[in-house]
């Protein structure tokens, strides 16, 4: 499935059938998972249904409601070797800035971190609320330069440049250039 823009996306059905399984080990209905993640329960419901299409800040309400890293919503079975060609793997979109986040690695059972491709371009800052309580992310910038941190502490940074910082309080990343890519690595504890 592709986004439009020759990058894949992670078919539905992944995000349908880690919905349901997430929603049932918490106990919770489709209302009060709805009420809880902020999103109506129509939505909720076309999403477990597989005919849903959610943006990024859907899935991360969703993933911090039930308390799951958002990995878990949209990790494909594994095979033994893994290899994701450049745009390629499972792509999703912010909705409000032109943020496109790749999940090359979610953790295994046990492990509680995730991998992720980043790509940014100037223009809307992605605004990203708290993650689970516990979250770190690192990010290692590719190309471009990226403003980016918790609000209020942002820091600039440039290829090569590494920056760790709480994911459970509200943060940004804005690009500062075209092409703007990193590598961001999401720690649970």
């Amino acid at each position: 499935m592709t986004d439009g823009s020759g990058g894949s996306r992670m078919p539905r059905e992944w995000v349908a059938a880690a919905l349901r399984r997430e929603r049932t080990r918490a106990g919770l209905s489709l209302s009060e998972l709805a009420k809880r993640a902020g999103i109506a329960k129509s939505t909720l419901s076309q999403l477990e249904a597989a005919t849903g299409n959610p943006g990024i800040e859907t899935l991360w309400a969703l993933a911090v409601a039930l308390g799951v890293p958002f990995s878990v919503l949209v990790e494909s079975p594994a095979p033994a070797v893994t290899v994701i060609r450049a745009g390629e793997g499972p792509t999703m979109h912010a909705e409000n800035s032109s943020y496109a986040g790749t999940l090359l690695s979610a953790g295994p059972t046990g492990v509680r971190r995730d991998i992720y491709h980043g790509a940014l371009e100037p223009g809307a800052p992605r605004e990203s609320d708290a993650h689970i309580p516990g979250s770190v992310e690192h990010l290692v910038i590719s190309t471009g330069r990226l403003l980016a941190g918790p609000r209020g502490e942002t820091v600039e940074l440039s290829p090569g440049d590494y920056m760790s910082y709480r994911g459970d309080v509200p943060h940004s990343y804005e690009a500062l250039e075209p092409n703007t890519t990193f590598v961001m690595i999401m720690q649970h504890v």
